[in-house]
């Protein structure tokens, strides 16, 4: 008889994972937790970091249309329609909307915003996930949800908290971290369920945990790039 997969160990060295590159602990993210940027650092750090809230489509559509159980697939027609609509946790307004509104605040206009020409990190983070969230429903969903949005939280209200106490913006403008800090709590739980569900043999679980590893990995990457613009204009 095959030995049992070991859950546990496979969530201890996903954790093990993030704690190596927790988004809180980055230079970028403590300096705009922290209000220590100025409105024109703010500026390039919302443009660059435009390439993940407003291409969202590419990353979570992919993963519904892929899942392969329809129970899974209807958490994942929920997680669609609220990036695309905001129906569930930010009053009807898409969660791109809400992140152009941030940009607005700081004088960016939705065409600037989207004729942004994207820094290397940030071209590489569309690249990678878009591939891997076509190329098949473990590795996508443990990249997408363990490992990107399971950093989020603890963070992003953060962020909404300097916005409003640093920057002047009203809590309706800053509303993108604030749902962000609520929506991506719920879109990443259940990885115990999801590996149980998905990874019944040991490569796929593998595959699971490397997938994490290569999101983690590939965020860092694109903070240190936009880091380096914003040090540059210091």
């Amino acid at each position: 008889m095959s030995k049992p997969l070991d859950y546990g160990a496979a969530l201890a060295e996903i954790d093990t994972i993030h704690a190596t590159k927790p988004r809180k602990t980055h230079p970028m993210w403590r300096a705009l937790m922290n209000g220590e940027l100025n409105r024109g650092q703010v500026t390039t750090f919302l443009r660059q970091f435009g390439v993940i809230p407003l291409y969202n489509h590419n990353y979570h559509g992919p993963l519904y249309v892929s899942c392969p159980d329809p129970v899974w697939r209807k958490r994942m027609a929920e997680v669609v329609y609220e990036e695309g609509t905001g129906g569930l946790y930010a009053e009807g307004v898409p969660h791109y909307q809400l992140y152009l509104t941030v940009g607005k605040a700081f004088g960016i206009s939705a065409e600037e915003m989207y004729a942004t020409k994207y820094c290397g990190g940030a071209l590489a983070f569309r690249g990678w996930f878009s591939n891997i969230c076509r190329k098949n429903f473990v590795e996508g969903y443990a990249a997408l949800s363990l490992g990107a949005e399971a950093q989020v939280p603890g963070v992003s209200g953060k962020v909404s908290e300097a916005m409003v106490k640093h920057y002047g913006l009203t809590p309706q403008q800053a509303a993108f971290y604030t749902v962000h800090e609520v929506a991506d709590s719920d879109h990443s739980g259940g990885s115990r369920e999801f590996l149980e569900a998905f990874c019944r043999t040991e490569p796929d679980l593998r595959r699971a945990i490397d997938a994490v590893r290569g999101a983690v990995e590939i965020s860092w990457l694109f903070y240190e790039d936009i880091y380096q613009m914003v040090r540059e204009q210091a």
